[in-house]
């Protein structure tokens, strides 16, 4: 019975910026969680009872979140430099000595998936996806369900299947690494490469659910089908009038007030204001210690703790970072678009509204064009339309 898992969570995600700026990818929120949450949860039901957990980039926003995470036992092992999945691995080496698991932290899988891999009869095993844009990942070509080669990000969409970067290994594999190391090969994927090169099977099963966050936009993608797996609860004072459809969650200690029209599945935080006369539509999570103001829609959206919407606001398809402030009249205009990240250019077949990082300040009736991305502890002036990114601890005036 496999007892322990290695969770690689010391990346920081620049595509994801501003967000990742001041915590690593592991620990945005989806759903008012942290993704690494969702892993550890999903780890913790297939009775492993030991996370050894590879950290690096914020490390202390981790260990400070999960420090009071209940029935497993977490060793955080720091990776110094980022210098690939296999080196992130090598750091686990004296903490494993039998067969165990390796899983991203930064992507969300079903529990179902990992269970069919730890009763896997093969002493390698791998959770595959199948994926529309292979792309982006490592593409897994399979012969008898057993790997005959991976390829790294390759320059077009080949093959159908993807590696997860789950899987189940032999502590052997420690040794492999080692050696690969010294030959300048850095990735894990690469590594298991070498592997079948020399005859090692390798074997494949389909994952039931995974989904990967690579840019902004999919925090809004992952959150709206994670909403959907969160039990509905309405804790805190909700006033007479107050309209509640579907699914909702809400946290302790929020008010509701008289008027508010609230259509799930819709998840709000502790400590929070909603209205009076506010309208939360679907696939919205609102953090915690968050206001929004009378008139206020907003819909398909993830709203992070601390922010403070005025009146009369309209948030579609976007996210608003931690700690912001967002005076009356602020609209984002969700659409198709495309946009500029990492010096790559993404065209969205998805209407996306605007991205904000934490601590802005937006004064009255600014309008957001489609995609635009808005960095960290910016302040923009009244009446201003926002037409590009503006980069971190700028000032629009």
């Amino acid at each position: 019975m496999i007892k322990k898992a290695v969770v690689l969570a010391a990346g920081e995600g620049k595509r994801l910026r501003p967000f990742t700026e001041t915590m690593p990818k592991v620990m945005l929120p989806v759903a008012n969680k942290p993704l690494l949450e969702y892993v550890f949860d999903a780890v913790k039901k297939n009775g492993i009872n030991e996370i050894i957990v590879i950290v690096g980039y914020k490390k202390e926003v981790i260990m400070e979140y999960f420090k009071d995470y209940k029935n497993v036992k977490i060793t955080y092992v720091t990776q110094d430099k980022q210098l690939g999945t296999a080196h992130a691995l090598l750091q686990a080496k004296k903490h494993i000595k039998n067969p165990f698991i390796v899983l991203a932290g930064d992507n969300i899988i079903d529990s179902g998936s990992i269970a069919r891999l730890i009763k896997d009869q093969a002493e390698y095993s791998l959770l595959i996806k199948e994926h529309p844009n292979t792309s982006k990942y490592g593409v897994v070509f399979v012969e008898k369900r057993n790997i005959s080669r991976i390829v790294e990000k390759p320059k077009e969409d080949v093959g159908k299947y993807i590696s997860t970067g789950i899987y189940k290994l032999p502590s052997t594999v420690f040794t492999d690494i080692e050696r690969c190391y010294l030959q300048g090969v850095h990735a894990l994927s690469s590594v298991i490469q070498t592997l079948v090169d020399t005859g090692k099977h390798i074997n494949t099963l389909l994952a039931k659910s995974w989904m990967d966050i690579v840019y902004p936009w999919d925090l809004i993608a992952v959150n709206e089908t994670m909403i959907q797996t969160t039990s509905e609860s309405t804790s805190g004072t909700i006033e007479k009038g107050v309209t509640i459809k579907g699914s909702v969650f809400i946290g302790k200690h929020t008010k509701v007030y008289a008027g508010c029209y609230i259509v799930g599945p819709v998840v709000i935080g502790e400590s929070c204001e909603i209205g009076p006369h506010a309208c939360i539509f679907p696939s919205t999570s609102i953090g915690n210690n968050t206001v929004v103001n009378p008139f206020s829609e907003i819909r398909n959206s993830v709203i992070m703790d601390d922010v403070h919407i005025a009146s009369a606001a309209s948030i579609s398809h976007s996210i608003i970072g931690k700690g912001c402030l967002i005076r009356d009249n602020f609209s984002t205009i969700p659409g198709k678009t495309t946009i500029e990240i990492e010096n790559e250019f993404k065209k969205l077949e998805r209407p996306i509204g605007a991205m904000v990082g934490e601590d802005c300040i937006i004064e009255s009736h600014v309008v957001v064009d489609p995609g635009r991305i808005i960095g960290r502890k910016c302040r923009i002036d009244p009446v201003k339309h926002i037409i590009k990114n503006i980069p971190s601890e700028s000032k629009v005036m």
